[in-house]
């Protein structure tokens, strides 16, 4: 048995450059030796665990809808928002709710302390990920790369 405690895992944060997304995590799974870059099962965990953290006001990502992957949340404290395609529902301490692969979504903590949650992701590998408000992709085949692209037809510059 591999055992951590999680009030010993550093957090991480994030913020896009002009500050929009920010967020913070500890990152659970990899504190228990999982390798997300791996493509062993046995190093890469077949789901991965994150204790995030939303500050008072903040989004942590943009709306966007995961190709393959299924995200499961369960808020521990404080309250937010959360936005999919039928519009925004108010969450709070003890709720929780999954995202099936292809549903877009998106958390924001409009509460005056922070959110946290449980983050439970089965991150299969070649998983894309579809930002509808920016019309892009994010691509991880062979590297991860975001994208903007017109529809082509199967064939196209192929014959």
């Amino acid at each position: 048995m591999r055992k951590i405690n999680s009030n010993d895992i550093d957090e991480l944060t994030w913020s896009s450059p002009k500050g929009k997304f920010v967020g913070a995590g500890k990152q659970v799974s990899e504190a228990l030796g999982r390798k997300p870059q791996s493509t062993d099962r046995n190093e890469r965990h077949p789901f991965d665990v994150e204790i995030a953290r939303i500050p008072a006001g903040a989004t942590p990502f943009p709306y966007h809808s995961h190709s393959a992957q299924w995200e499961f949340y369960h808020v521990i404290s404080g309250r937010g928002i959360v936005r999919d395609e039928g519009g925004t529902t108010a969450v709070e301490a003890g709720d929780a709710f999954i995202f099936p692969p292809g549903q877009p979504h998106q958390i924001k903590n409009d509460g005056q302390e922070d959110l946290n949650l449980y983050v439970v992701a089965d991150n299969p590998i070649g998983e894309s990920c579809h930002y509808p408000d920016s019309d892009k992709w994010a691509v991880r085949s062979p590297e991860r790369r975001l994208i903007r692209s017109e529809a082509l037809d199967y064939f196209d510059g192929e014959e």
